[in-house]
């Protein structure tokens, strides 16, 4: 089973969000991230910038305000 660590790029800092990460949804609101044992969360207003399959980890950055 492969499971990634979310993180979330905030102006070049990088801060985990969750790690264990068993499933991603893009939805209208950001993105849902979810593990088999916690509940879901949403991360408002971003989208996923880089996903590095090797090192296991997704890169989110947040939408930029018009």
């Amino acid at each position: 089973m492969c499971q990634m660590s979310v993180l979330l790029d905030s102006e070049g800092r990088m801060e985990k969000i969750m790690e264990n990460v068993t499933n991603l949804e893009v939805t209208d609101e950001g993105i849902q991230i979810s593990t088999l044992f916690e509940e879901p969360k949403l991360v408002e207003a971003a989208h996923v910038s880089k996903i590095d399959f090797l090192g296991g980890q997704v890169i989110l950055q947040k939408n930029k305000e018009r």
